[in-house]
């Protein structure tokens, strides 16, 4: 098991053990800081897997960035280092604020730092200059701390991280049900016929999957795997908690079909599987289930007329598989009883996003697999609580239900206009027009598309703040002034007036549960995010009505007014220390749908034109197994078979020879946007892949260049992170 070459530096010997021991444990333990993959439903004692390991260790290091590293290192200094290095350098102990006399960041008390926060705040010209985004790992209490702050103010400017990942599975889900959320727990993918996994790496994405995946073809489930790169963890794998099977290397089968569309071509396949569903129908009865389609839905002709006047041709095309491969997945799908379609970012970070995940819910309505028992649709979550961030109020575009409960249960006027997301953030930073940028966790600049835009905008705010538990680039690249506010670890306790805290976090199947850090805080002057809000809160808002301070002394008050606050929390504190926690309701699940029709609703979009043109391919942006979103904890990527490089691009074995490659030629990438704008990386080396012509992938955040700020999707305002159109020559 390769921890990378820094990902345990510095890793206590007895800490670490311990903290396994804990992660993910129901009683007294810690969430895992890494993906929102659920808990084992079954008690199991070691529910970890490498990621998690990996993150933990990260935040765990002994390593220390204090006053004397930064009086020893200037901020243009810094920038030249890699990201590796700068966190690899350790945990941060204390404020800091940006010195631009000396270019070096320079210690500062807690209070004079809040103090300039809300200074900033309070002399905007109006609360829209501000944004306050978030990402994944803020857990509920800060995170409703957060945005109440933010509407204290007077803003909705609240991009989170789900803007560049899931947004488009949200809209969709809320368009064909009236949730945004899948509706399936652990449980049934426990009990399902068939597994339909789409553009997810489980591996490097949600890794405790694969022991979902595992169990499931030893019960003999089917699994089709549809991904343009069939990786490691799509054949075969070694379960994460399985010591024995890790120590004699003993793999378990997780797949029964792999399929390779091309980039985009999901949307022409599903739809590929419903035609074959509705042929069969016309002389098998039982492959549709009429009956829930007749009950429970809306806009059936409709769609049945689409699948009809859409040809095998044109469905081939798009998808860039041949028929026989569409109706082997339909076969599967025809023949299983109950079956769950699970996607990640490979379905929604494209302009059709929402149309295909709409198209995934059309192919479930069709055989009524949707509230019951091993059916539904499953969005994979990234990072650990991002899901719960939505549901806790990190929405740029609150529903005006949501602010009511809001405004009676903290006495508050929210305001109603929407705010910006994550792609209106930048452009408003880069205009000028937001002039505070407040970061709650994450590496903005480096996640951010469009990376030379991203720094730009960053760098003409008149203040930036983030709060952080490591040094990394979004330090970096700051505004005039910048701050950097050092947080607790998700592994550290959190000992407040009241005694050690825990906080509550969502997983990706709605379930909600406690988390409780064991270790000593890596400094004493590290806060915890709750902290941090509620000290920004009090300075920016000095005459506000909330109880910032008696809500950090015991956050069973804050969960308390969140079961006021927030549907589906109600009892919030009784239900949270249940085992395994609650789980939020699901309307859908039940078979009520809060559509304007009362019904789940067919969808009936075009398939979308994702052929490249001729001499163009598609590029997706992808993570390195040794990598947890920006965080790099090695070069290497040991299921690819890739070491020591990052600066690289896989290609189609054709499509290199077309254009008189061979393996690790150096070659110059150049990216074409929808505004005919250029933007280019030099040097990089072509890979052979097993990958469908006419397609190309390589690492994030270093192709991040290469995804122009106005390539967003028209559907989620999502940036188009898997779809970007490029010529690929070899180096001048």
């Amino acid at each position: 098991m390769g921890w990378g070459r820094g990902a345990g530096a510095g890793g206590a010997l007895v800490d670490g053990p311990r903290a396994i021991m804990r992660m993910n444990h129901e009683k007294s333990g810690f969430d895992c800081p890494g993906c929102a993959w659920p808990d084992d439903t079954k008690g199991l004692h070691l529910d970890i897997c490498e990621n998690g390991i990996k993150h933990v260790t990260w935040e765990m290091t002994h390593k220390r960035v204090g006053r004397e590293f930064f009086a020893a290192h200037s901020v243009t200094e810094l920038f030249g280092w890699s990201d590796f290095d700068l966190e690899d350098q350790g945990r941060l102990t204390e404020p800091m604020v940006y010195d631009p006399e000396s270019d070096h960041y320079v210690p500062i008390s807690w209070h004079d730092a809040f103090e300039k926060v809300g200074r900033a705040l309070r002399e905007l010209g109006n609360p829209d200059q501000a944004s306050f985004y978030t990402s994944g790992r803020l857990g509920n209490e800060a995170t409703f701390l957060y945005q109440l702050m933010a509407r204290e103010l007077g803003t909705n400017n609240l991009p989170d991280c789900s803007n560049m990942c899931h947004e488009a599975s949200g809209r969709a889900l809320r368009a064909s049900l009236g949730t945004g959320k899948g509706t399936v727990d652990l449980k049934d993918w426990e009990v399902t016929d068939a597994l339909f996994i789409m553009g997810v790496n489980a591996a490097s994405n949600a890794p405790r999957m694969l022991t979902a995946l595992a169990e499931a073809h030893r019960r003999g489930a089917q699994i089709v795997h549809i991904n343009p790169l069939v990786e490691a963890a799509a054949t075969r794998t070694i379960v994460p908690h399985g010591f024995l099977d890790m120590a004699t290397f003993h793999t378990t089968r997780t797949s029964t079909l792999n399929l390779q569309p091309r980039i985009g071509g999901d949307m022409a396949l599903l739809r590929g599987i419903s035609k074959t569903v509705l042929e069969q129908a016309k002389t098998d009865p039982k492959a549709l289930d009429q009956e829930f389609i007749d009950r429970h839905t809306a806009g059936f002709g409709e769609y049945r007329a689409l699948c009809e006047e859409t040809s095998w041709e044109e469905i081939e095309h798009q998808s860039g598989l041949g028929r026989d491969e569409i109706l082997k997945a339909a076969h599967v799908y025809r023949d299983a009883d109950r079956s769950i379609i699970s996607w990640c970012l490979g379905v929604s970070q494209h302009e059709h996003g929402v149309d295909t995940v709409r198209e995934i819910i059309n192919v479930l309505l069709l055989r009524g697999n949707l509230g019951r028992e091993g059916a539904g649709p499953s969005p994979v979550r990234g990072n650990s609580n991002v899901q719960g961030n939505r549901t806790c109020g990190i929405d740029h575009r609150p529903t005006e239900e949501f602010l009511e409960r809001l405004d009676e249960a903290c006495k508050i006027d929210a305001p109603r206009e929407h705010g910006l997301d994550t792609v209106g953030t930048i452009h408003a930073m880069h205009r000028g027009d937001v002039k505070v940028f407040v970061g709650m966790g994450g590496n903005f600049a480096l996640a951010a598309p469009d990376t030379p835009y991203t720094y730009e905008a960053l760098r003409r705010c008149e203040l930036t703040v983030q709060v952080s538990t490591k040094l990394n680039r979004s330090h970096l690249v700051h505004g005039r002034r910048a701050l950097i506010l050092p947080c607790l670890g998700r592994t550290e306790k959190d000992d407040q007036r009241h005694g050690i805290q825990s906080i509550s976090v969502e997983d990706s199947m709605s379930m909600v549960h406690l988390s409780v850090g064991m270790k000593r805080p890596a400094s004493r002057h590290l806060l915890s995010e709750p902290a941090i809000i509620a000290g920004i809160a009090r300075a920016a808002l000095p005459d506000s009505p909330t109880a910032w301070e008696w809500y950090i002394e015991d956050y069973d008050r804050i969960r308390d007014t969140m079961s006021q606050a927030l549907d589906g929390f109600e009892d919030f504190n009784r239900r949270v220390r249940l085992p395994l926690g609650f789980r939020i309701k699901q309307p859908a699940r039940e078979l009520v749908f809060l559509t304007p029709s009362g019904r789940a609703e067919f969808s009936t979009a075009p398939l979308p034109d994702v052929v490249p043109a001729h001499g163009t391919l598609a590029l997706g942006t992808v993570r390195s197994h040794d990598q947890w979103n920006t965080t790099i904890y090695s070069d290497n990527d040991r299921y690819r078979g890739i070491k020591n490089l990052r600066t690289l691009v896989f290609m189609n074995k054709d499509d290199m020879r077309e254009r008189g490659l061979s393996e690790f030629d150096p070659v110059d990438i150049t990216s074409t946007a929808k505004d005919g704008s250029t933007r280019s990386l030099a040097g990089f080396l072509a890979i052979p892949y097993d990958i469908p012509r006419g397609c190309a992938a390589g690492y994030m955040p270093e192709m991040n260049v290469l995804c122009a700020i106005c390539n967003y999707s028209t559907q989620s305002d999502q940036p188009l992170m898997k779809h970007v159109k490029v010529t690929i020559t070899p180096a001048t």
